[in-house]
């Protein structure tokens, strides 16, 4: 820090949330998903940390009310945004008895998680033959179990009242379907083809240095010398706090800037889809594209890009669905994988669904629409979209 006579230069800014891991959440007026789940907290005897991590957990389940965040995360984001030191165990316990609450299957982490039941077979079928299970192998299942058909018949229509999506069982009015993202960016796509934006300022209040701290300091620099001892360090205690204020308020200049930059760059690099809103016009693009073209850390693209909203013509996206890894063909071609997984996707969408096509006969067609992929790479793209495989798609 420099001598007390160095005053620093004050000077009002606009802000704006742009912490890297923050996500603004609007809820409708109808009853939310947060709100119903957050109403049986009475009902449960929580000490106040629990509760605490309670209604984060809440806060960070998925649309389907599962929460795919890492406990990890959540321990870090907790003693950094809340001042809440919580370790892993401690938040895998609170989770515990978030998973208590209605509807069943909430807070669970995964499929085979949600799925899992007080009913001592089914619990064994989820628990040990998940995998049998998601492949309908139901005569491996029997063989292994050493059960009668009728068993089998009734263990499947069980199955078939659960719910994976315990979210959606909440209704229309009720679920997660009625948040709004707010974006963090505003894309505009002229009718020309420029491309222009600007950064989503919201309702975000001016930050400036309270006039009354500057008059105190502009009496210590004029006075110095008849000012008391106990004066003297009551001022330079004023000069320590706008010190910051100013190193505040040009964090958050620093951080507009990042932003800027890097929504800058992936415009660029991905200029035919903000033009024309067609998915398989997106470029192959890495995080460590961006972090070349803006000189920022990959570290730090990877948390603007996983939290921040682009609000464009042809709808508001989160930044990381504009990048995509490359395929290189025999040829050497370069492709985007997502323009082949939309080609992919298409084809399956439009199968007979009474004779879905294997991966063999994907990989032809593929190869027919200018796709030259291998067999191996259909499977692994399917298998990313979640789309199961042929004898399962009927």
């Amino acid at each position: 820090m420099g001598s007390d006579d160095e005053l620093p230069v004050y000077e009002g800014r606009r802000q704006q949330q742009n912490n890297a891991d923050y996500e603004e959440i609007v809820y409708g007026d109808t009853v939310s998903f947060y709100d119903k789940i957050h109403s049986q907290l009475a009902e449960h005897e929580l000490t106040d940390q629990q509760r605490d991590i309670i209604e984060y957990l809440i806060g960070s389940l998925d649309d389907d009310g599962l929460l795919r965040k890492p406990l990890d995360s959540i321990s870090d984001e907790l003693a950094i945004y809340h001042n809440i030191d919580a370790s892993e165990q401690e938040i895998e316990e609170t989770l515990k008895i978030l998973q208590d609450f209605d509807p069943a299957g909430i807070g669970a982490r995964n499929l085979q998680e949600c799925l899992l039941t007080k009913n001592a077979l089914l619990h064994t079928i989820i628990a040990d033959y998940f995998e049998e299970f998601k492949k309908k192998h139901w005569k491996k299942i029997q063989a292994a179990l050493n059960l009668s058909d009728e068993q089998v018949e009734t263990i499947q229509k069980e199955i078939r009242k659960l719910n994976p999506k315990p979210g959606a069982s909440m209704g229309e009015t009720q679920g997660r379907n009625i948040q709004q993202i707010t974006p963090d960016f505003i894309v505009d796509t002229n009718d020309d083809g420029s491309i222009s934006f600007s950064l989503n300022n919201g309702q975000i209040p001016e930050l400036y240095v309270s006039p009354s701290f500057t008059d105190m300091l502009a009496t210590y620099k004029d006075n110095k010398a008849g000012m008391s001892r106990s004066e003297k360090e009551a001022l330079i205690y004023a000069k320590e706090k706008v010190d910051r204020a100013q190193s505040f308020i040009d964090a958050i200049k620093q951080r507009r800037h990042t932003l800027y930059i890097t929504m800058k760059a992936i415009i660029d690099w991905q200029r035919r889809f903000f033009q024309e809103g067609d998915e398989s016009e997106l470029r192959p693009m890495i995080l460590k594209d961006i972090a070349d073209k803006t000189g920022l850390d990959i570290s730090t693209i990877s948390r603007v890009s996983n939290v921040k909203y682009a609000q464009t013509k042809w709808g508001t996206f989160p930044l990381r669905y504009f990048f995509s890894d490359s395929y290189t063909t025999e040829d050497g071609e370069e492709m985007s994988t997502r323009r082949i997984k939309v080609a992919l996707k298409e084809l399956i969408d439009q199968e007979d669904k009474q004779h879905p096509m294997s991966d063999d006969l994907l990989a032809e067609k593929m190869k027919e629409q200018g796709f030259p992929i291998a067999r191996r790479t259909v499977a692994k793209y399917r298998e990313q979209m979640g789309v199961p495989v042929a004898r399962l798609r009927k």
